[in-house]
């Protein structure tokens, strides 16, 4: 018996020895008590040897693992932590999102808002526009009727003033001992001998305007002398021109023909021309109304307007340098009465 044990012990060692290193655990677990005792020290010794080390092992792996359970546990940490942080950010991105919908629904609300006073604003400006050009259409229209009208009661005045005389210089009270027809009878008798005893030339009416004197004035009011005939009118001042200085008992007075107001401004807007053309020898006159005639080239021009003489200037350039100087600042009078108004 007893040599049939160490047999079996030794064909077990044999399978000991043969058995891959890998496959030690499990033929360890499977030793028998009666085995172990039976075995060798060497043997015990290469067992507990590979137990310790199958013991270090699973210590080294259960550290691991727990080493690994620990960082999990970590990052699990982490993880909730960064959950939570990212549950409040969401919350507070709802919180702001909402606040900016609602802002944006509110500046909607405004905008649209604005827009329909602005729309309002716009109706109502171009309300206005459109009756501020009815205004000034109905202001230019009526300014038209008013220079026509001033242009027809111009042209009544003149047709109603056509036989006047106007008397210039007569000093004021002298007309006390002979009235003013009686002054220009002895104007007459002073500068023109012949037609003071043409019994023809009546005197209708002689007043002096204004009606009122006023103290202030330094210069005498004008004497009107109404006569029978524009024909007598015209003599008179046809022999006035041509004695150029009229006096009355010695002091120096002049005769000129009686227009409307309009007419006799249009009358001084040629006076400057005139001068210029006076100065060049050419003959100028200002004819009844307010026409401007002198003498280009041996020919006689007549101009109505001082658009019609600017543009007989411009095919001249001799006259157009001589008149050059004043036909610009006229425009410039013009210019400034323009932007006044």
């Amino acid at each position: 018996m007893p040599n049939n044990k160490r047999k079996n012990r030794g064909n077990k060692n044999k399978e000991v020895n043969m058995t891959p290193s890998n496959e030690k655990d499990t033929q360890i677990q499977d030793y028998e008590d009666d085995d172990i005792e039976e075995m060798q020290e060497a043997d015990l010794k290469k067992l507990i040897r590979t137990l310790r080390s199958s013991q270090k092992q699973i210590l080294e792996l259960q550290k691991s693992l727990m080493d690994k359970i620990e960082n999990l546990s970590r990052e699990n940490e982490i993880l909730r932590r960064n959950q939570n942080e990212t549950k409040q950010l969401v919350q507070q991105e709802t919180v702001i999102v909402t606040e900016v919908k609602n802002s944006i629904d509110q500046m909607k609300n405004t905008i649209e808002s604005l827009t329909n006073r602005m729309g309002e604003a716009e109706e109502r400006i171009s309300d206005l526009e459109d009756r501020e050009q009815e205004r000034i259409q109905s202001d230019q229209r009526k300014e038209e009727e008013i220079r026509n009208l001033k242009h027809i009661v111009g042209n009544l005045q003149d047709t109603i003033k056509k036989p006047n005389i106007r008397v210039l210089g007569v000093p004021e009270g002298m007309e006390r001992e002979k009235g003013l027809e009686g002054l220009f009878s002895e104007i007459l008798a002073e500068n023109f001998p012949g037609l003071e005893k043409d019994r023809e030339i009546l005197v209708q009416e002689a007043h002096r305007t204004p009606n009122k004197h006023d103290q202030k004035r330094s210069s005498p009011r004008h004497v009107v002398i109404k006569l029978s005939t524009v024909k007598h009118k015209e003599k008179i001042l046809k022999c006035a021109r041509e004695k150029r200085q009229i006096t009355l008992r010695g002091s120096p007075i002049r005769l000129t023909a009686d227009f409307s107001s309009e007419t006799l401004q249009a009358r001084r807007e040629w006076r400057d021309i005139a001068q210029v053309l006076r100065e060049n020898n050419c003959q100028p006159r200002i004819l009844y109304p307010a026409k401007l005639s002198f003498v280009n080239e041996g020919e006689i021009k007549t101009f109505h307007s001082k658009q019609k003489l600017k543009e007989f200037v411009a095919t001249r350039p001799a006259l157009q340098k001589m008149l050059k100087d004043v036909l610009h600042t006229e425009t410039q009078k013009h210019g400034h009465q323009y932007e006044r108004r």
